[in-house]
């Protein structure tokens, strides 16, 4: 089973740059060895494309929500889809004291722990609150764990080499 995670902005100042972010997601997918599982928090935007693309490739959805009360922040129109992706996941909910930042940061790196390779859909911008996508690319980067940088404003992917100590 090969694991992917995902970490990624909600929301892209292009809207049509996420028919590439899928299309690039879809051809990372293709290369993983079936069966797929994908782990993600279910937010808008990158999280939740990546679950559908895992379903349609046939995988699984691990979802890691960062609080019970997640619904809280997700706007009226944007629970519909929401609804139906965590119906169909395994859902972990964590329990981490503080902030919702606290809980954000918690939940990236849980994803990354349960993750064989994580697709990062990241301007290079740093984090605008902690626990955003640049917080967790460095948390993959830091665990060694594979990452695909997909950046939607260049409108490119790349691989983030691994440094082999870092593995360890």
């Amino acid at each position: 089973m090969t694991c992917a995670g995902i970490t990624g902005h909600q929301r892209l100042d292009d809207s049509k740059a996420w028919t590439w972010v899928a299309s690039i997601m879809n051809e990372e997918l293709a290369r993983m060895a079936p069966p797929l599982l994908g782990v993600s928090s279910l937010a808008i935007g990158a999280d939740q494309l990546l679950a559908r693309l895992v379903i349609e490739h046939g995988g699984k959805i691990h979802a890691v929500l960062p609080f019970i009360d997640i619904e809280r922040t997700f706007s009226p129109e944007h629970l519909p889809v929401f609804h139906d992706l965590a119906s169909r996941a395994v859902i972990e909910v964590l329990d981490t004291c503080g902030t919702d930042e606290d809980a954000y940061l918690a939940a990236g790196k849980r994803v990354v722990d349960l993750s064989d390779i994580v697709l990062a859909v990241w301007d290079g911008k740093p984090a605008k609150g902690k626990g955003g996508t640049a917080d967790v690319v460095a948390y993959a980067i830091e665990r060694g764990v594979p990452l695909v940088h997909i950046d939607p404003t260049s409108r490119t992917a790349r691989r983030l080499s691994v440094a082999a100590d870092a593995k360890s």
